[in-house]
């Protein structure tokens, strides 16, 4: 009888302790507004095409073709709407908690280009 007991009474700690540690909170911060913009605007032809075009729109992720998560980064227009309109998008890129680590299965971007990043959607995603 006290080893059933037992065995029920860790088990259910074991449950709980898994439950408290797979619990992870969703990121919700506005990276852009806290972004620090200095110097020239970064702007989807100037320096945004090419951070996408390298790290997101490829084949099998966020192109035309693919547009994983319905998501496509491959224009100024696709990119900007889903920028716009989803701050999911840089939490992903920041890698914060609650959504899918971007660019999958890769490393983080460097600082330099997550700034840019943000500072593109701060001002509006300039073409």
């Amino acid at each position: 009888m006290c080893s059933k007991t037992i065995l029920v009474t860790a088990t259910i700690c074991i449950a709980l302790f898994a439950g408290m540690i797979s619990c992870k909170k969703t990121d919700t911060t506005d990276y852009a507004a806290n972004a620090t913009c200095t110097g020239t605007t970064p702007t989807y032809t100037a320096n945004i095409a090419t951070i996408l075009d390298a790290n997101c729109a490829s084949s099998g992720c966020h192109n035309a073709s693919s547009a994983k998560a319905g998501i496509k980064l491959d224009n100024y227009a696709n990119a900007s709407d889903q920028f716009k309109n989803n701050n999911k998008n840089l939490i992903a890129i920041h890698h914060g908690n609650g959504v899918d680590a971007m660019p999958k299965g890769a490393s983080q971007l460097s600082s330099t280009l997550i700034n840019q990043l943000d500072c593109w959607v701060k001002n509006g995603c300039p073409q």
